[in-house]
């Protein structure tokens, strides 16, 4: 039997395909040519199509022109480099690209039905609000949180499961409540108390080096996006005694730690006293005295809305994490020879956090309802600034953590943890998704796999969403996955459904790609699922399998 190939994401069409158009494969097998994400990913830019075919699902065919203050400084800029933008993205590719990026979840098929079908002229804001209300929002950013704050209880963080589940709760107990960033930032700078009933005072101890210039470098890196042990050692060891007077102790509770201001060290070893005045990042020479924590001082120089640092880092880490590249790239490598992109950009949302009073949602949705953020994935320029200066929305493989609860939420299966520590501390319910897990130190083979966080430094380069060769394989011969989708609790409502294939067809692809299939896409899957007669439960689950294979699935676009 042959089938044509079900083509993921655009190319121009079989004529424009240099893998061919049509392959030959034996019952009961879908091969899927994974030409327009896979070609962006291992070629490069240059080798996608100038424009979309007119019957593209993925571009929205409309150019995108300024709506917002983002919308005039970045495309003012790309003018100035004259480099096109691409054309906006479509309404699927939308909600789509905005649920994972916003809630780390998929939209089910009656959220895709609902948002194609409406009419209304501010659904994509609509949305968005909705989206940041969400509770799954609350749970998605504090794992990016938790990543960045390293809450993981073993090695070589250490935190222990009780103080790892505490600080957890705390991060997205934060976020659902949308702290201000500076009360945020300044409640972990200033923590004191017991681990376990303090959470924030977990900062201090989840970093490897405790003394008082590895605290320095930890909090530079957090909270200032920069790297400060390639800092001048006078300058590192000056920033060092804001938190030379950090105490540690134990208490007679198991793997209790209680975390405080150490007025008699400070009495007796003046700020200073190792030959380094003290001074903040910026050269400012500070005073220190023995009756107030060093922790304080600093906090109010980092939070002030005149610092050069606290604001520039948050609001570009965010632009990273929605856009995949910071405007200053890498987001924790900020230095002078390391310039932004577009330096108004940066000045601008900068402004705006202040102005919002450190509302981190306000930056959220000022990005998000940006047509630079709505552009469509399928560039309209090769030029080599295209990409860092945001002509495009970038194609990126999902987080390990948001591709297995994808997986799960469509089959309806569930996935199984390991830690090197024993229950009860790390049992976690089947129905648990893996974007809210607390501890990084309970994991899967898939999470490893596919590029986890660590949580052993802080840096976003822990996360590793390149693809390989191993993740490939295993999503194209796992029996786990393959198990997932042949007796998945959800799959089995395809399979007892007593509806024409064109109808099964739809449903899959609305479920898996949050869209309708084209018209030839259903042409060949409607075709291969009658092959099957009345008992097409394997057709529907090879369906299924080369969707779950693509690159369309496998990443956001």
């Amino acid at each position: 039997m042959v089938l044509y190939s079900i083509c993921p994401m655009p190319c121009g069409g079989a004529a424009n395909c240099n893998r061919g158009s049509m392959i030959k494969v034996t019952a009961g097998l879908i091969c899927v040519l994974l030409v327009g994400a896979a070609v962006a990913v291992a070629a490069g830019p240059a080798s996608m199509p100038a424009s979309a075919p007119a019957s593209s699902p993925f571009d929205g065919g409309a150019a995108g022109s300024p709506q917002t203050q983002i919308d005039k400084i970045v495309f003012a800029r790309l003018k100035q480099l004259n480099v096109q933008p691409a054309n906006l993205c479509s309404d699927a590719v939308f909600i789509r690209r905005v649920y994972l990026d916003t809630i780390g979840t998929l939209p089910t098929e009656q959220e895709v039905r609902d948002f194609l079908a409406s009419k209304a002229a501010n659904k994509r804001s609509a949305l968005i609000d909705r989206l940041l209300e969400r509770d799954e929002f609350a749970g998605y950013w504090a794992m990016k949180w938790s990543d960045l704050l390293r809450v993981k209880a073993e090695f070589p963080i250490n935190l222990w499961p009780n103080a790892a589940q505490a600080y957890h709760r705390w991060i997205r107990t934060s976020i659902k409540e949308n702290k201000p960033y500076d009360k945020f930032a300044r409640e972990l700078l200033t923590a004191s108390g017991s681990n376990f009933r303090d959470p924030p005072v977990n900062f201090y101890r989840a970093m490897q080096n405790r003394q008082p210039a590895g605290t320095a470098q930890t909090v530079a890196l957090t909270f200032m996006g920069v790297r400060a042990e390639k800092w001048p050692k006078d300058r590192l060891a000056a920033m060092a005694a804001f938190f030379a007077n950090v105490g540690h102790k134990y208490t007679s509770e198991w793997k209790e730690e209680i975390i405080y201001f150490d007025a008699v060290h400070a009495a007796t070893q003046p700020a200073g006293s190792g030959g380094v005045p003290p001074a903040f990042p910026d050269g400012t020479p500070a005073t220190l005295t023995g009756d107030r924590d060093g922790r304080e001082v600093f906090a109010d120089w980092l939070i002030d809305a005149k610092n050069p640092y606290f604001g520039r880092c948050i609001v570009n880490r965010v632009w990273y994490w929605l856009l995949g590249r910071g405007i200053v790239h890498e987001p924790d490598d900020i230095r002078p020879d390391n310039p932004p992109s577009n330096p108004e950009l940066l000045a601008y949302l900068e402004r705006e956090l202040v102005a919002s009073k450190y509302d981190l949602k306000h930056i959220y949705r000022l990005i998000l309802n940006s047509q630079t953020y709505q552009l469509s994935s399928i560039p309209r320029s090769d030029s080599p600034v295209a990409a860092a200066n945001f002509a495009a929305y970038p194609l990126r493989r999902l987080d390990a953590e948001v591709l297995i609860d994808a997986i799960n939420q469509i089959t309806g299966g569930s996935e199984s943890y390991s830690s090197p520590i024993p229950e009860p501390f790390t049992f976690i319910p089947p129905s648990m998704r893996s974007i809210e897990l607390q501890d990084g130190s309970i994991s899967s083979s898939f999470l490893e796999m596919f590029g986890r966080a660590s949580r052993d430094t802080g840096l976003a380069s822990e996360r590793n969403n390149k693809p390989s060769s191993a993740q490939r394989l295993y999503m194209l011969n796992s029996s786990a996955v393959q198990r997932k989708i042949d007796q998945g609790r959800k799959m089995q409502n395809f399979f007892r459904a007593k509806v024409a294939p064109r109808d099964t067809v739809t449903q899959l692809y609305l479920t898996i790609l949050s869209r309708f299939p084209t018209a030839d896409e259903m042409s060949i899957a409607e075709a291969y699922i009658k092959t099957f007669g009345a008992n097409n439960r394997q057709g529907i689950v090879d369906i299924a399998w080369a969707l779950f294979n693509s690159e369309e699935f496998l990443y956001r676009h």
